[in-house]
């Protein structure tokens, strides 16, 4: 007789492309979402939370990969709702909830949202197929005002989380001053104006000589390799070079040169007067070049923007993999996406909106120090006696109540040595303790696991002896003891980790 195949254990490990997240990573992305979420709110924003899953045919054309068919979502195919997805932003769903919900919304509808979206991509370093954004939009209100308010805004998110004035700068530009750029080069050819516009986004890495090789016959990249160029004539790729090279000044100074560049595009002077109102409208609000600049080598999404466009940068330095300097780069941008309501009303609705990269910007924190340091896990009342579990209880209860994280150990209390193991695997600033002499004598003991860990590293015998990190206090006590502990670590009572 055959014996039975035996069955293969899974295999515990995450899905590529995905990962997990513990304690203090949770932990500060939540408290950086919580903050953002009080200058949302604070701008007048209400929160919305949609459906994970849309239909492929609300995603529509803005799809990741359109030349895949549902190869760039998580898509499946439903019995009543034909193919299904996850979603891949936060800003399609908007579109789909107002035209479905605009009778009972107000107009402007300003909303935020926060979540995970899901991407069918292939994985890389530092790129998942799950992450969070952390979105804010205004539909209805076709003024420019709503795009410099998304700016001033997000000026104030990046400030708040902790992101000081001079290691940021948002970059604005006009998806119709590119437009009219390309008119004023005779460009029709829709793959030779997105190889003109690809080569734009590349300004800030290989400067102005680097763009004027690219837009004619190409050029050697750092690794030796060569690069085909868009193939240009250097008399039209003038308006480009002109273009780019009027960025970074004072916004009157990049304005003009920038009415210069579109020539006699009606499209691009439109753009042109659009760049004006809103920095004056940022001005007035006080955000200045300090903060917010005109940059026209901003390029974003170009088959979603119908007008202004705005990119975060960090501008402070950190070391690559290979040790080498370089600026940390965007963490959120935007811009107005006019027509994405439209494919479901038939009506033009404008609309502006900005997303931030939570990852970006959490990585962004930890490489300023901003978060990331050690945390300090919950108190830790040991058992002595686990027929007394009633009595411990009682004192974790007393400390929760007092607003001090704590729990009992659960664990077998037979060696003692293995509780204090756990105190100090969750890194717990402080143990109780109550065998049967402290219950008879109504004392316990509390120990200052911080110090005593400071202590044991480079005391000596007479320090030690001068320093306790143990005592012994009245039952009554416990739960001054134990908060005048952490405040002497300056330690949140309720939220150590």
């Amino acid at each position: 007789m055959a014996k039975d195949k035996k069955s293969l254990r899974p295999r515990a490990q995450t899905p590529k492309g995905f990962r997990d997240y513990f304690g203090a990573e949770v932990s500060d992305r939540a408290e950086m979402l919580r903050a953002i979420m009080q200058v949302y709110h604070r701008y007048g924003f209400d929160a919305l939370e949609s459906s994970a899953v849309e239909t492929v045919e609300a995603l529509g054309k803005f799809l990741p990969d359109v030349d895949r068919p549902n190869e760039g979502v998580f898509a499946w195919e439903d019995d009543d709702d034909g193919w299904v997805a996850l979603r891949y932003d936060l800003t399609a769903p908007l579109a789909r909830v107002y035209a479905q919900h605009r009778n009972d919304l107000p107009l402007p509808y300003r909303r935020y949202a926060m979540g995970p979206v899901w991407r069918n991509e292939k994985p890389g370093p530092g790129r998942f197929r799950q992450f969070y954004q952390c979105d804010a939009d205004t539909v209805g209100a076709a003024s420019v005002a709503a795009d410099a308010e998304i700016c001033a805004m997000l000026a104030d998110c990046l400030e708040t989380v902790g992101i000081p004035r001079g290691d940021y700068l948002i970059r604005v530009n006009n998806r119709k001053v590119l437009n009219g750029v390309l008119e004023v080069m005779g460009l029709k050819d829709d793959d030779q104006r997105a190889a003109v516009l690809r080569t734009i986004d590349k300004f800030d890495k290989v400067g102005e000589a680097g763009v004027r090789e690219l837009l004619g016959k190409g050029r050697l990249d750092a690794s030796g390799a060569y690069i085909d160029g868009v193939g240009l004539a250097p008399d039209q790729a003038e308006p480009v070079i002109a273009f780019l090279t009027s960025g970074r000044l004072e916004a009157a100074d990049t304005l003009a040169n920038l009415r210069d560049a579109i020539g006699e595009s009606q499209v691009g002077d439109e753009g042109v007067s659009e760049l004006e109102e809103i920095a004056a409208l940022l001005a007035a609000q006080g955000y200045g070049p300090d903060r917010i600049i005109i940059d026209p080598s901003v390029v974003r999404g170009l088959g979603y923007y119908t007008g202004p466009v705005f990119e975060a940068e960090l501008t402070f330095e950190i070391l690559d993999d290979k040790g080498r300097k370089r600026q940390f780069g965007s963490v959120a941008g935007g811009g107005r996406y006019d027509d994405l309501v439209k494919r479901f009303t038939g009506q033009a609705v404008p609309a502006t909106g900005v997303s931030i990269g939570v990852d970006r910007l959490l990585a962004a924190l930890r490489e300023k120090g901003r978060i990331g340091g050690q945390v300090a896990g919950p108190v830790v009342v040991t058992v002595m006696d686990r027929d007394r579990m009633g009595d411990y209880q009682q004192m974790v209860a007393e400390l929760r109540q007092a607003g001090i994280r704590a729990e009992v150990y659960l664990g077998n209390p037979k060696n003692f040595g293995n509780q204090l193991k756990y105190a100090d695997k969750r890194q717990s600033p402080v143990a109780v303790i109550e065998g049967g002499d402290e219950k008879a004598n109504g004392v316990v003991q509390i120990k200052d696991l911080i110090l005593g860990a400071k202590i044991a590293q480079d005391a000596t015998l007479e320090e030690w002896k001068d320093r306790p990190s143990q005592y012994e206090v009245p039952r009554g006590d416990l739960v001054a003891k134990v908060r005048e502990i952490l405040s002497a670590h300056n330690l949140d009572t309720g939220a150590q980790g």
